[in-house]
């Protein structure tokens, strides 16, 4: 029987439970479903062909992965003496901080469990070329003034395709300035919204324009053209939806990224809304909170943002595409 085996992040395993409707197990913060991948929100990494090896000892289940391929993550939650026996006999997998522009992983990583004492549930091709998902950066101690550029920076690592300079982005709530950091330092024009001062250091930055003001209060019509439009406002989900539809509606936004933060239960009904926007893509970012990323670029800029790997064809985020 086809299955697929999502890991949820740290802290929302019901949320993806939830998302996902129909699941045959729960094994910790793996969720087990019928049927291929599906496109969710609320996954850190899908195993995207996942198969169950019955192995006779430890030999036997590392011999059996290296057929598969060379490089494993284990994800451990049972018999884990046993499967830290096996993990030794595998290639070491030793993943280390990326620095902030660096290009992700290239060479295909699977990930595995002992589910239990002689059954491996091992994928060879996971949606993640980091292992588990888990995005880890070399961190700017000095630039920006907070560690919400971290999200920033997954994203485009994720996507590989970041604005180009020169491009026009309206950051908006973006006191006190991680993502306009980013954007300035990308050699964007950037006009950054929000009632809260911006940190002195960043509203000095070459192409940064402030605004006092609350991104709410903004009109677009005296912004204009906007090539990227960013989003960090802390608000209701259904509030952002209702700014969002509006500048949507402007017609002069050509991509836009928003955060979509929950405060209290996650508003999974305001979440499917942002997501049913044809071409958009909702993700779990390793570096986000109680929180999915938004995305809805230009095709024309960005038609594809992942290569092929084995086990399906794979859209934006490495996430599968509706019908692969």
């Amino acid at each position: 029987m086809e299955f697929t085996v999502y890991l949820a992040p740290k802290g929302f395993t019901n949320e993806l439970v939830y998302e996902l409707g129909d699941v045959a197990e729960v094994v910790d913060r793996l969720v087990f479903a019928p049927g291929p991948p599906r496109p969710v929100a609320w996954a850190q990494n899908i195993w995207l062909n996942p198969q169950r090896i019955q192995i006779d000892s430890i030999s036997d289940g590392a011999n059996k992965l290296k057929a598969l391929q060379r490089n494993w993550a284990l994800w451990s939650v049972r018999h884990n003496r046993r499967a830290r026996l096996i993990e030794e006999q595998l290639p070491a997998v030793r993943p280390k901080p990326v620095a902030i522009g660096t290009p992700p992983p290239r060479a295909p990583l699977g990930s595995w469990t002992l589910l239990e004492r002689d059954v491996i549930v091992a994928s060879p091709a996971c949606t993640s070329p980091f292992p588990h998902g888990e995005v880890q950066f070399v961190e700017n101690k000095q630039g920006p003034p907070n560690r919400a550029y971290l999200k920033l920076w997954e994203l485009f690592t994720l996507l590989e395709a970041a604005p180009k300079p020169g491009s026009f982005c309206l950051d908006m709530g973006g006191c006190p300035g991680g993502w306009t950091w980013v954007l300035a330092s990308l050699g964007c024009k950037v006009l950054t919204v929000d009632k809260a001062p911006l940190d002195p250091r960043i509203e000095a930055m070459p192409g940064v324009d402030f605004r006092l003001l609350s991104a709410f209060a903004l009109d677009p019509r005296e912004v204009g053209e906007v090539d990227w439009l960013f989003c960090d406002v802390a608000c209701y989900p259904d509030r952002l939806w209702r700014l969002v539809d509006r500048w949507r509606t402007f017609g002069k936004v050509r991509n836009f990224v928003c955060t979509i933060k929950f405060q209290g239960p996650t508003d999974h009904e305001t979440a499917a809304k942002f997501w049913a926007f044809p071409g958009s893509r909702l993700v779990h970012l390793y570096n986000n909170k109680h929180e999915l990323t938004w995305v809805l670029l230009d095709k024309e800029e960005f038609p594809s943002f992942a290569p092929e790997e084995p086990g399906g064809k794979l859209g934006e985020f490495g996430m599968p595409e509706e019908g692969a």
